[in-house]
């Protein structure tokens, strides 16, 4: 199954776009510092930190996003507990980010979003938990030959 490379694209995916989002702001921050006015009687000197911060832990969080997509793809195993909060944070927030992009910045930002919200879901799907049967039995247990044992032996 495609489970692996699906895991990888969207690690790198994610750790592209952690790295954009830090440029971004970044540059933003740098305009702002250099525009030297003051918006609300923030102080341009406020506005450039707070920028640059604001980058640095977004950035952070999706580089920590793609870290934890980039070991399920390398170890194919699901996420932990932490793991799996992470990428679905991961995943509203892309969810939202892309409703918020249609009108500020364009449809192929949002086109952009929902292809990596849409990478995030499908890998935490090829990679979900095991169901555990409702009705409290144990679940069946296959034998040496891969056929689960009949009820006459069990």
């Amino acid at each position: 199954m495609a489970r692996r490379p699906v895991a990888v694209v969207a690690a790198i995916v994610l750790l592209g776009e952690a790295l954009g989002i830090v440029l971004i702001n970044w540059f933003l921050g740098r305009v702002v510092h250099q525009q030297n006015m003051s918006l609300g009687g923030v102080s341009s000197d406020t506005m450039k930190n707070s920028t640059y911060a604001m980058g640095g832990v977004f950035g952070f969080y999706l580089a920590a996003c793609g870290v934890v997509m980039l070991l399920i793809g390398l170890r194919d195993r699901a996420p932990g507990r932490f793991g799996r909060i992470l990428l679905i944070s991961c995943a509203v927030v892309h969810g939202v980010l892309g409703a918020l992009t249609v009108g500020l910045v364009g449809w192929t930002a949002f086109a952009f979003m929902m292809v990596v919200l849409a990478l995030i879901v499908l890998v935490l799907m090829m990679y979900a938990a095991p169901a555990e049967p409702e009705d409290g039995e144990p679940a069946e247990i296959p034998t040496e030959n891969g056929t689960p044992p009949s009820p006459a032996t069990a």
